[in-house]
C-alpha cells in the first residue's frame, strides 16, 4: 500500500477515533474507570516482560493502580447509584483480564508455578460462568468474603512477584500466593455450594 493511499485513510481513522472517544465520554464515571483498567493491562505487560528493575517497578505501579480501580469503580457506582448492565458485564471481565494477563507472564518468567496459575485462572472462569448462568435465571450469587480476601491476597502477592527485586519479595510473594490459592479454592467451593442450593430455581 503506497504512502498516498495510507494518507487518504487518516481522516477516516481520525473521525472513527473521535466517535469512539465521544462514546467513552458519554459513559458514567465508574464505567470509564473500568475501561481504563482494561486499557492499563497491555501497558503493564510491556514493562513486565522487560528484564529490568525499572521495568518491574513501573509494571508493579501500573498493576497496583489497575487493582485499585477495581475497588474504586464499584464504590463510586454504589455511592452514586450508577450501577449499570454494562458495568456488571465489564467489571468481572476487567478483573479476570488483569489477573490472567499478569499470571501468564509471571509463569513464563519462572516466578509462579504453572499449576498454581492453572487453578487460579480456572477458578476465575468457572465462578464467572456459574454466576452468569444463575444471573440469566434471575438468581444472584453475591460475592463472598472469601472471594474478597482472595482478591486482596492475589493483588499483594502479584505486586511482590512483579517487583522481583529484592529477592526476598519472591519468597514473600509466593507465600502469599499460596494463601490466595487456598482462599481461591475455598471461595470457589462456596460459590458452587450457593449455586447448588439454588439449582431448582436455575434449571426451571
Amino acid at each position: 500500500m503506497s504512502l498516498p493511499t495510507v494518507w487518504s485513510y487518516l481522516p477516516m481513522f481520525a473521525n472513527n477515533l473521535t466517535k469512539k472517544f465521544d462514546l467513552f465520554i458519554q459513559l458514567n464515571l465508574p464505567n470509564r474507570i473500568t475501561l481504563c483498567r482494561i486499557f492499563l493491562v497491555p501497558v503493564m505487560l510491556v514493562f513486565l516482560i522487560s528484564p529490568s528493575t525499572s521495568g518491574s517497578f513501573i509494571a508493579a505501579l501500573i498493576f497496583a493502580a489497575a487493582a485499585f480501580t477495581d475497588w474504586l469503580d464499584g464504590h463510586l457506582a454504589r455511592a452514586n447509584h450508577q450501577i449499570t448492565t454494562l458495568g456488571k458485564l465489564l467489571d468481572p471481565i476487567a478483573d479476570k483480564l488483569l489477573i490472567t494477563a499478569t499470571l501468564i507472564p509471571l509463569v513464563a518468567l519462572g516466578r509462579v508455578s504453572p499449576w498454581i496459575a492453572v487453578i487460579l485462572i480456572g477458578r476465575e472462569f468457572a465462578v464467572t460462568g456459574l454466576r452468569g448462568i444463575a444471573a440469566a435465571k434471575g438468581v444472584i450469587i453475591a460475592a463472598s468474603n472469601w472471594g474478597k480476601y482472595k482478591m486482596l491476597c492475589q493483588v499483594v502477592a502479584l505486586i511482590l512477584l512483579i517487583l522481583y527485586y529484592p529477592p526476598v519479595f519472591i519468597g514473600l510473594g509466593q507465600g502469599i500466593l499460596y494463601l490466595s490459592l487456598f482462599l481461591s479454592v475455598a471461595s470457589g467451593i462456596d460459590y458452587f455450594r450457593s449455586f447448588w442450593q439454588n439449582l431448582d430455581l436455575i434449571i426451571d
